[in-house]
């Protein structure tokens, strides 16, 4: 992988860490009207986590990153598949497993960046078909 496709998943890694870290009112605040599945959520971000594996072996992620990274997948692993059905906003406020998450996101990005609080990635707009 190139230098710049690290830097694009380290860059993507962290602002999906700030929308798990965000109190669940942020977050019901940035999903606004999307109507965005858990079970896609919890695949992007074990998708993340499966990746900075690589990331930290060149150096990209520390060491006690990854130990983060690795926890967040461990705990997303752990959602029941029936808990993952649904729109993520109303898991957000129903299952206690995404409490959990938000508490590891912070300690990652405290680690990594020293400070939880960060800006939210910027929603993606849906896909209306037009150009």
């Amino acid at each position: 992988m190139n230098h710049l496709g690290d830097v694009h998943l380290r860059t993507w890694t962290l602002r999906f860490m700030a929308l798990l870290a965000a109190d669940s009112q942020g977050q019901l605040a940035w999903l606004g009207e999307r109507e965005l599945e858990t079970k896609d959520v919890v695949e992007e971000v074990e998708l993340l986590c499966r990746v900075s594996e690589g990331l930290a072996e060149r150096g990209v992620f520390e060491p006690e990153d990854l130990r983060a990274l690795r926890a967040i997948g461990r705990r997303l692993g752990e959602i029941d598949a029936t808990c993952r059905v649904g729109l993520w906003g109303n898991a957000l406020t129903a299952d206690p497993a995404w409490d959990d998450i938000r508490s590891l996101a912070r300690q990652f990005l405290l680690t990594s960046l020293g400070d939880w609080r960060q800006p939210l990635p910027r929603p993606v707009r849906p896909h209306t078909g037009a150009h």
